[in-house]
């Protein structure tokens, strides 16, 4: 069993699927907060974990995918306040 991190399995999940199974870090974090006993620590094994994730994924209604697909992108970019310094 080969353990990788979840950024190599979004990579390899991603090359492996067809456009409808394509994933995000996202859906990915949420897979493990669902999921926990699965995935015990911060390693992932594509052996193990990729048909329980698909068959995860499938289940997902469209609407909620892309609910999961948007939070992504709220958390990745962070309006930040703009400071002026005077010097």
């Amino acid at each position: 069993m080969l353990l990788i991190s979840k950024e190599k399995f979004l990579e390899e999940h991603n090359k492996l699927s067809p456009s409808n199974l394509q994933a995000t870090l996202a859906l990915l974090d949420r897979f493990k907060e669902e999921k926990k006993p699965l995935l015990k620590d911060d390693s992932w094994c594509l052996d193990k974990l990729r048909i329980p994730f698909i068959s995860w994924l499938s289940s997902l209604p469209e609407t909620k995918k892309k609910t999961i697909k948007k939070s992504e992108k709220a958390q990745s970019f962070k309006n930040y306040p703009e400071t002026h310094y005077e010097g």
